[in-house]
This record gives C-alpha cells, sequence and structure tokens, in this order.
C-alpha cells in the first residue's frame, strides 16, 4: 500500500480540528468544519480524482493484519468520548449566541456522526471484544447503540429486500426513509435480540437482553456529563442534554442519509418467496474518490464491504461493475437533502442499472 494511503486515514481527524478551532475563533468560524466538509471535500474529489488502486490478495493478507491501521479505530474511539466531555464542558462555561451554537453544533455532529459512527461500524463487524467495545463505546455517545445489533444482524442479511429498513426505495424521499429507518431498525434490533434470547430459553426482560442496555446507556451517559458538569460549574447545567441529545440526533441522521445514498433503489432478485440472490458487488451504490474515501475510512467502497463484511477497511476492493455514484459521499448528502433534484439526478443511474441487471 502508498505511503499517501497510509497517511490518507489520518485526515479524518482533520474535521475535530476544524471543530475545536471555529470554537475558539468563534462567531461565523463555527461553520469551518461545515463548509470544509460540504464544499472543499467536493472540490477536491473533483481535482484530486478517484482511487483505482486495487492490492492483490497476497498483499491484502499482509496489510489486513498491521496494527497501524486499527490502532487509528482505537484512538479514535477513545477520543470520540474525550471530544464529548469537552464539548460538554465548553457548552457550559462559554456564551454562545444561537448562531455560534448552531454552528458548532452542526461541526461537532460532523465528527461524532461522519467520522465517528463510521469507525464505529467497521469496529462492529469484527470478531475481537476490544474492538467490539469501541464500536458500543462510539455508538453510545451518538444514542445509536441498537445499531451495533440490527446493521450485523439485520441489514447485512436483509440488504436490499423489502425487509431491511435501512434499504431506500426507488422514489422514497430522503425524509420519508428517515423516519422508516430510524424506527425500523431500533424495532428490528429488539426483534433480533429477543430472537437471540429465546434460542438461549432467556428471559426478555432480563439483564442479558442487549437491547435494554443499549437503549439505557445513552441516557446514563447524558445523566453522568450533566451532574458531573453541573457540579463543576456549581449550577444545574441544562446546556448539556440539549446539546448531548441535539447532536446525537443529526450524527444518527448523517448516518441515515449514508445509508440512503449506499443503498437507494437496489432490489436483489427474489429466488423463492422470500429468498433472495446472494448479496454481490452489483447490490450498493459505490464512490470511488479518493479524498472521501480517506475521510469515511473507505465506506465508499460499498460492494465490497457487504460481499465481505468482516474485511478491513484497508483493503476494500473498487468493483467497476458496481452501480457508482457520481461524487463522494459529502456531496451526495447535499442532493439527497432535496428530494426532487436526487430523482431527477439518480432515478436514470438507477434506471440503467436495473437495465443491466434485470436485461442483461
Amino acid at each position: 500500500m502508498s505511503w499517501i494511503k497510509r497517511v490518507g486515514f489520518l485526515t479524518a481527524f482533520i474535521i475535530p480540528a476544524l471543530t475545536v478551532l471555529g470554537f475558539y475563533l468563534g462567531d461565523w468560524w463555527n461553520y469551518t468544519t461545515v463548509i470544509f466538509v460540504f464544499l472543499i471535500i467536493p472540490m477536491s474529489d473533483i481535482l484530486i480524482g478517484k482511487d483505482p488502486e486495487n492490492m492483490d490478495d497476497a498483499d491484502a493478507l499482509v496489510i489486513s493484519e498491521q496494527f497501524y491501521y486499527r490502532f487509528i479505530t482505537y484512538v479514535w474511539a477513545i477520543f470520540q468520548l474525550v471530544f464529548l466531555v469537552w464539548a460538554c464542558a465548553m457548552i457550559a462555561s462559554t456564551a454562545l449566541d444561537v448562531n455560534e451554537w448552531i454552528g458548532f453544533v452542526l461541526s461537532f455532529a460532523l465528527v461524532t456522526g461522519g467520522i465517528g459512527i463510521t469507525v464505529g461500524h467497521e469496529l462492529g463487524h469484527k470478531k475481537s471484544t476490544l474492538e467490539r467495545f469501541y464500536s458500543k463505546l462510539i455508538l453510545m455517545t451518538v444514542c445509536y447503540m441498537h445499531f451495533y445489533i440490527e446493521h450485523n444482524r439485520g441489514h447485512h442479511v436483509n440488504v436490499a429486500t423489502p425487509k431491511d429498513p435501512a434499504t431506500s426505495r426507488k422514489g422514497e424521499g430522503f425524509y420519508r426513509f428517515w423516519l422508516r429507518s430510524v424506527l425500523g431498525s431500533y424495532f428490528s434490533a429488539w426483534e433480533i435480540e429477543n430472537a437471540r434470547l429465546k434460542r438461549k430459553e432467556l428471559k426478555v426482560f432480563s439483564f442479558k437482553n442487549d437491547m435494554i442496555w443499549f437503549t439505557v446507556l445513552p441516557f446514563l451517559l447524558a445523566l453522568t456529563l450533566t451532574i458531573l458538569v453541573s457540579i463543576w460549574q456549581n449550577r444545574l447545567v441544562w446546556e448539556v442534554p440539549v446539546f448531548f441529545f441535539t447532536q446525537a440526533i443529526l450524527a444518527f441522521s448523517l448516518l441515515e442519509i449514508v445509508n440512503y445514498i449506499e443503498h437507494y433503489g437496489i432490489v436483489r432478485k427474489e429466488i423463492a418467496p422470500g429468498k433472495y440472490e446472494r448479496v454481490n458487488p452489483m447490490h450498493s451504490w459505490n464512490s470511488n474518490h479518493r479524498l472521501s474515501n480517506f475521510f469515511l475510512f473507505q465506506l465508499q467502497r460499498h460492494s465490497d464491504h457487504h460481499a465481505n463484511a468482516i474485511k478491513r477497511y484497508q483493503v476494500l476492493k473498487h468493483y467497476d461493475e458496481s452501480p457508482q455514484l457520481p461524487s463522494g459521499y459529502p456531496a451526495m448528502i447535499l442532493l439527497a437533502s432535496f428530494p426532487p433534484l436526487w430523482f431527477k439526478y439518480m432515478n436514470p443511474k438507477l434506471k440503467d442499472w436495473e437495465e443491466k441487471v434485470y436485461h442483461h
């Protein structure tokens, strides 16, 4: 793997650095991260272009085991919790006007949701206890711990079928999808966990039920942060829970709009009633833009991820035959935020995919 890619994955830390810088500069500087993510990165994607590199299987085997790439994700998991504590302390001790508060919480959510959930997603697919713990830690900071269950045991099984709440449907706008996915994924996680407990002959309402813990723990974290900062400030700091839950909603909404983009309109062939063809590289939208892939730990090579969920981010492959997005996720997020524009641009591309898959 080239040194550019080895160093490139560290660029994710630019996002929180800009958020901190914007906070201390104050005023409109709080929007620095937002401008960087949704203007500078898309423009740079155009200028820098795509990443054609696919390593061979022998190299991939070696690079998969290199600790350096795991270490980056471990550092991020600890950093995200520390970053949240810092933000709660700053919100409580600094007089921000409405404009500054909005800019800061938007920027912060781009850190915890845009990068953080991406790292949590990567770690949640791995087998080691440590990596799974770090995944849950990250998801706790954004009130989306059920994602750990539903994504791994629900979404990856049912993707691109009507059974999957996280697969967006043709003609479905993002805001309608958001409600269906947020609620559907949460209740799906309960069903999956309840089924696991029944198989083990355990009671649903018990300490063994992960969904009870996953629902309660984010609230306990918010309560703990509120109490600690209130003691430090010698007053009841109402700003902390407001900030915590606002950034969490924005963060998991960012995850959901990425879900929307990744799977829009893609449907696997039904080979028997209720049974679908095996997931292959044709079943996710991909983007191979180099810079945005650095920031997102190659999440945009999404087809290979779904075909090989346990594969580590640094060795994911690009497939030319996969349906391709015209830009990286940051630009596509902007497009998906305006459903009429999204439909106008993406429905013809989806039609091309349907022609390719179903008529050839």
